[in-house]
């Protein structure tokens, strides 16, 4: 099967499950699809899938804006101000990988391989 048809299986069975679509498919995910990538829905990523997408999408949001409005004025150097993003973006992803593979089993849904 496509991966068209099955991001769209995935979706349909989690919108039946009454999962929060930003949960599943939030903007970031949905961005990365319309330029062409290929990343099945969070909870039927894999692990480091999840930790590296979100977390590398945090990691420039987050320290592009502690680097403006903090960082800066406190005379951060740039080396240590993108070692921290880095490691807070880690953080992010790991937590929210953890929590999408726990919503998984709680919604009880199948692995992307058997859609």
């Amino acid at each position: 099967m496509c991966f068209e048809r099955k991001k769209e299986r995935a979706l349909a069975i989690m919108e039946s499950k009454k999962m929060w679509r930003s949960n599943y498919a939030p903007p970031l995910l949905r961005g990365l699809w319309k330029l062409g990538l290929k990343i099945p829905p969070l909870p039927f990523a894999s692990f480091w899938q999840i930790t590296f997408v979100m977390g590398f999408g945090f990691s420039l949001v987050w320290g592009l804006i502690m680097w403006l409005f903090t960082w800066k004025g406190m005379g951060v150097q740039p080396s240590s101000a993108i070692l921290r993003s880095l490691f807070s973006g880690f953080l992010f992803g790991v937590m929210l990988a953890a929590f999408h593979r726990w919503r998984k089993k709680a919604n009880n849904l199948p692995d992307w391989k058997n859609l």
